[in-house]
């Protein structure tokens, strides 16, 4: 299964260089970027763990791209995407998101039905990712 989130999620996974020209992109209009990762794509896990701090006032993608590749390498197994942050109307709102990296096996998603009162049926959306124990021992990173 191929999460689709982001901006260019339908797309084929983009190369380094469509990575940096979506980077460079970015840093002439003036937006801060991050890196974030997550072991559960899950559509309403919006808060993924961050990598390091927001970039803030960049002239260059190589040190964006520097920091990609060091969350990929700490984090092989994990989703990566790059996030860039438009702060021109006063705050800091998504202006640009997409998926950098992918676990070479997606874990995908299963549909959860519980039986409510008067016979409702209720239904959600689980990840694959969740079984595999809790948040900290996923990431291992449990001390």
């Amino acid at each position: 299964m191929r999460i689709t989130q982001g901006t260019f999620s339908f797309l084929p996974d983009l190369t380094e260089d469509e990575v940096r020209a979506q980077l460079e992109y970015c840093l002439e209009h003036g937006w801060a970027v991050s890196v974030e990762h997550t072991d559960d794509p899950h559509p309403r896990n919006t808060y993924w763990e961050m990598w390091d701090l927001p970039m803030f006032d960049l002239a260059d993608a190589v040190g964006v791209m520097e920091e990609i590749r060091a969350c990929g390498a700490a984090h092989p197994d994990a989703y990566v995407r790059v996030n860039a942050f438009d702060a021109s109307r006063g705050v800091e709102s998504v202006a640009l998101s997409f998926i950098v990296q992918r676990p070479a096996e997606e874990p995908g998603f299963h549909l959860q039905r519980q039986e409510g009162p008067d016979r409702t049926q209720r239904y959600s959306i689980v990840s694959y990712a969740v079984e595999r124990g809790p948040e900290g021992e996923r990431y291992g990173t449990r001390g």
